[in-house]
């Protein structure tokens, strides 16, 4: 394998976890050793972060940390992960939207979807009102280039904003952000065209596995009334709002978290 994935171990078929931009598999928490003793959990470093910084990836269709094609990486990842099949895919945030996306684009590899803090489009459209509007992301885009690090560390804020335990849980996420490196710039910056310019509304009524959406109540970043369209677009989808949650429900509640995973993955 050329990006970095974590295996907690456990047995049966796996359950791969995505994480959000700006982040790493490491973000994840307890949540994963602890789903990790009732089945087998892996999670990977997207291209660009964590350790998979610098990785040779050219024999997989070329070095998508600056690809920002959600096409592109999400090929990537299926032939990453081929013969695990067949897989759960777990997506934080962006990657929910890596984890739509290859349901979609591979049904015979994903077997069941998780969608946590997801949304199908991430900016506000005139018809789409429960998202970041577009000179907000646009900002932050400008922001990367003159103030990295503190650009990522905001954007840690505006993940738990509202969250119960906010002040311990920012503490926790921006001691661990940088314990695996500083993430490519150029992955980055393609994190960001994703969100900019994807929009999966349309595609949903497609994608037909057994789907959980987690989302907690107090998310700024991807609001309630969007996890609530995407388990009401997808014909086997369901929602499990958590109350006192924002971005990272399995930092804040991660017993609750863990629970609702556990209970879906053997139903």
């Amino acid at each position: 394998m050329n990006l970095h994935v974590d295996d907690y171990g456990g047995s049966g078929a796996p359950v791969l976890f995505l994480h959000g931009w700006g982040m790493h598999g490491g973000m994840w928490g307890g949540a994963l050793a602890e789903l990790a003793k009732q089945t087998r959990v892996l999670a990977v470093d997207l291209p660009g972060h964590g350790y998979s910084v610098g990785r040779d990836l050219s024999r997989h269709g070329g070095d998508v940390r600056i690809n920002p094609d959600l096409h592109v990486l999400v090929d990537q990842l299926a032939t990453q992960f081929s013969g695990l099949e067949p897989l759960t895919v777990c997506g934080w945030s962006l990657g929910g939207q890596l984890a739509l996306r290859w349901a979609m684009r591979y049904p015979q590899q994903v077997q069941r979807l998780v969608l946590v803090s997801a949304t199908p489009c991430f900016v506000r459209q005139a018809d789409w009102p429960c998202a970041m509007a577009a000179a907000t992301l646009a900002a932050f885009s400008e922001a990367l280039q003159q103030h990295y690090l503190q650009t990522l560390r905001r954007f840690l804020s505006l993940q738990l904003r509202g969250s119960e335990q906010e002040r311990e849980l920012l503490a926790a996420l921006r001691g661990n952000l940088l314990s695996r490196g500083e993430p490519d710039l150029s992955a980055l910056q393609a994190g960001l065209a994703i969100l900019r310019d994807c929009d999966l509304r349309a595609t949903l009524p497609d994608i037909r596995q057994p789907t959980l959406v987690i989302a907690g109540v107090r998310d700024t970043l991807t609001p309630l009334p969007a996890a609530q369209f995407l388990a009401a677009s997808m014909p086997n989808a369901r929602l499990a709002a958590i109350e006192g949650a924002a971005h990272a429900p399995f930092l804040s509640h991660p017993e609750t978290f863990v629970k609702l995973l556990a209970d879906f993955l053997h139903e």
